[in-house]
C-alpha cells in the first residue's frame, strides 16, 4: 500500500510541475484546492498535501495562509543555466535537430542552453582522441559555471571512450550536477546507470527493420556495424537476432560483423563469403558507406541485395540509391529530455528513468519494395 501511496503522490507532482513548467499555470495564478486534487487525481488527502509541499520545496508555488496555493512568481535571474554536452554535435544529423526540440520546448521557458566553448582544449592529434579531450574541457567548463544539469551524449567509436565516458561521470556526480544521457546509455546491457535517459526503443529499431526485410522476402540477413559503437547497436541487434529467431530464418553469429563499410576488401569478403540477399546496417552512416563501396564493387542495390538503415538522417534520401530506414523523432526526444531534466533538479531523488519513444519506417529504394511508404 506504501508503495501505491508513493507511486500516486509522483503522478501528481509530475502532472503539476508539467502543467506549472509548460505555462498551463502562469506565474501568480491561484492552484486547485487539496480537496479539488482528491477529486481529480483520485488520491488521498495525505497524498495530495505531500504533492503540494513538495512543488513548494521546489520553488514551483508558495501557500499562502488562508488564501489557498499560487504558481511562484520568478524573479529576475531564477532561470536554470543546463549545458549542452554532445561530442557529436555538428557530426551527425541527429543530435542538433534534438537541440532544435530542447529550444523549442515550452519547458525550457526562461532557462538557457549553453553550448560551450572547446578552443582550450588540447590533447593528441588524433579526431578520437581530440574528441575526448573536448569533451572533458566541456565538462570542466559546466562543472566551473554550476550549471543545475548537463545534458550528455556518451562519446563512441573510440577504444578509450569508455574510460572518458566514466570519468565525466565521476566529474559531475562530486559536482552534484544531474545529467540525462541523450540517444545512448553510459553502460552495456544489462548494467544501469544511475542516470535519466531519453531515446529511442533500440531492439525494437533493429527487430522492425530485420521483420522488414524477412517480409519483403529476404531469407539470409546480416547485421553490419563498425567497431567501438555505442551500447545502442548492441540492442539493434539484439532485436535483429530475436525478429530472425521469431520467423523461423537462418541466424548464424557469423552474420553479425563489425568491419570498416569503406574497407572494400572487407566488404568484398563478407559478400562472396557469407552471400546475402539483405543486410540491416546500425545506421544510416554505415549503410551509405557500405551502399558507396558496393557499387563500387558492382552489387546493385536493392537487384542483388536489399539494403536498410535506422536512423532517417537528411542524406539518406539523397544517396544514389535512397535508404529504407527508421526515423527517429529527434525534435520530440529534445523536449522530452527537457522535461526529464527538470524533473530531475525538482525532485533528485527520484529513481532513474528512461523514456523511450517510438519511430516511423520510411520505406525507399534501397530495400527493393516496389513503392516508398511509410509508417
Amino acid at each position: 500500500m506504501r508503495g501505491t501511496r508513493s507511486r500516486k503522490h509522483a503522478e501528481v507532482f509530475a502532472a503539476l510541475s508539467r502543467d506549472i513548467r509548460s505555462g498551463r499555470w502562469k506565474q501568480g495564478e491561484r492552484l486547485p484546492s487539496e480537496a479539488e486534487l482528491v477529486a481529480t487525481f483520485g488520491v488521498s488527502r495525505i497524498t495530495a498535501t505531500r504533492a503540494m509541499r513538495d512543488l513548494q520545496a521546489a520553488g514551483l508555488v508558495e501557500r499562502r495562509a488562508g488564501s489557498g496555493t499560487y504558481v511562484r512568481t520568478r524573479r529576475a535571474g531564477s532561470s536554470l543555466s543546463l549545458g549542452l554536452l554532445i561530442p557529436d554535435l555538428g557530426e551527425t544529423e541527429i543530435f542538433e535537430p534534438i537541440c532544435q526540440g530542447m529550444m523549442a520546448s515550452p519547458l525550457a521557458g526562461q532557462h538557457a542552453l549553453l553550448w560551450g566553448n572547446t578552443s582550450g582544449s588540447a590533447g593528441p592529434k588524433t579526431p578520437e582522441r581530440s574528441k575526448a579531450e573536448c569533451a572533458w574541457h566541456l565538462c570542466r567548463q559546466y562543472i566551473e559555471r554550476k550549471v543545475a544539469g548537463v545534458f550528455f551524449a556518451p562519446l563512441e567509436l573510440s577504444p578509450d571512450k569508455d574510460e572518458m565516458n566514466l570519468r565525466i561521470d565521476r566529474a559531475l556526480g562530486d559536482a552534484r550536477i544531474p545529467m540525462v544521457l541523450l540517444d545512448r546509455p553510459l553502460l552495456p546491457y544489462p548494467e544501469r546507470g544511475h542516470h535519466d535517459l531519453v531515446g529511442i526503443d533500440n531492439r525494437r529499431a533493429g527487430y522492425v527493420m530485420t521483420e522488414h526485410l524477412l517480409q519483403l522476402g529476404c531469407r539470409r540477413i546480416l547485421f553490419v556495424s563498425v567497431a567501438n559503437a555505442a551500447p545502442t547497436v548492441e540492442e539493434r541487434a539484439a532485436g535483429y537476432r530475436e525478429a530472425l529467431y521469431v520467423r523461423n530464418a537462418a541466424f548464424d553469429r557469423a552474420y553479425i560483423h563489425k568491419l570498416n563499410p569503406d574497407d572494400e576488401e572487407a566488404v568484398k569478403e563478407l559478400m562472396t563469403s557469407q552471400r546475402p540477399d539483405g543486410i540491416v546496417c546500425a545506421n544510416d552512416r554505415t549503410a551509405g558507406r557500405l551502399l558507396h563501396s558496393l557499387r563500387r564493387l558492382e552489387y546493385r542495390v536493392p537487384q542483388d541485395i536489399r539494403l536498410v538503415g535506422i536512423d532517417d538522417a537528411g542524406y539518406a534520401n539523397l544517396l544514389p540509391v535512397p535508404l529504407t530506414t527508421l526515423r527517429q523523432p529527434t525534435r520530440e526526444i529534445g523536449d522530452a529530455a527537457i522535461g526529464l531534466m527538470l524533473e530531475r533538479i525538482a525532485r533528485p531523488d527520484l529513481p532513474p528513468r528512461d523514456i523511450r519513444l517510438n519511430c516511423e519506417l520510411v520505406v525507399r529504394e534501397s530495400c527493393g519494395a516496389s513503392t516508398q511508404r511509410s509508417r
